[in-house]
């Protein structure tokens, strides 16, 4: 009986770590990935360390550190895009605590599941927030840093609740990432 309840534990144990770990499309590095449990869903999203390494290495330390954990989706604009990483005010006017980075532009269009750093008029003043293209946005290529790509979980970032379009996509009661990670902790 003894070793039938110490098989049911171990066995409970090893699903509850399995639980845990996320499983990775193809050349997907994890160590550069990071997993956003989101109020709707997953959404995995590779970091483009070789585009922008400062603002991915910065996502990955703020990840790692809870930064983002419940932290909403602040302005979301139907068919544009969905942002969040405000984990200081939740509003899109806050950073963290770490100075601002220099932009890191590429030619890599801002198309469907681009990820991009938010920043004000100043080129240089990227920070923690960030944003999930809903659809292309040309206008947006070579004046923003990509700094990812969503490679899975599209159809959970076009559930996420869309703001008012009075009000610059703002959004009350807003979706949240519920615990944001780097896939390579999640071991």
């Amino acid at each position: 009986m003894i070793r039938v309840i110490t098989a049911f534990a171990v066995l409970m144990l090893a699903t509850a770590v399995q639980a845990q770990t996320v499983s990775l499309p193809k050349g997907v590095d994890p160590q550069h990935a990071v997993v956003l449990d989101t109020n709707k869903g997953r959404i995995v999203i590779a970091l483009r360390t070789d585009l922008a390494p400062k603002h991915a290495a910065r996502i990955e330390r703020l990840a790692r550190e809870g930064f983002y954990d419940n932290v909403p989706f602040h302005r979301v604009i139907d068919g544009f895009m969905a942002q969040t990483g405000d984990g200081e005010f939740g509003n899109g006017t806050g950073g963290s605590k770490y100075p601002d980075l220099p932009a890191e532009f590429s030619n890599v269009p801002f198309k469907r599941g681009m990820v991009g750093m938010a920043r004000t008029s100043d080129p240089n003043s990227a920070n923690s927030q960030f944003f999930i293209m809903f659809a292309p946005a040309p206008s947006l290529d070579g004046q923003y840093t990509v700094v990812g790509e969503v490679v899975s979980g599209m159809n959970v970032v076009d559930k996420i609740k869309k703001g008012s379009p009075a009000r610059n996509g703002a959004v009350s009661d807003p979706d949240k990432i519920v615990r944001m990670q780097v896939a390579a902790d999640m071991k």
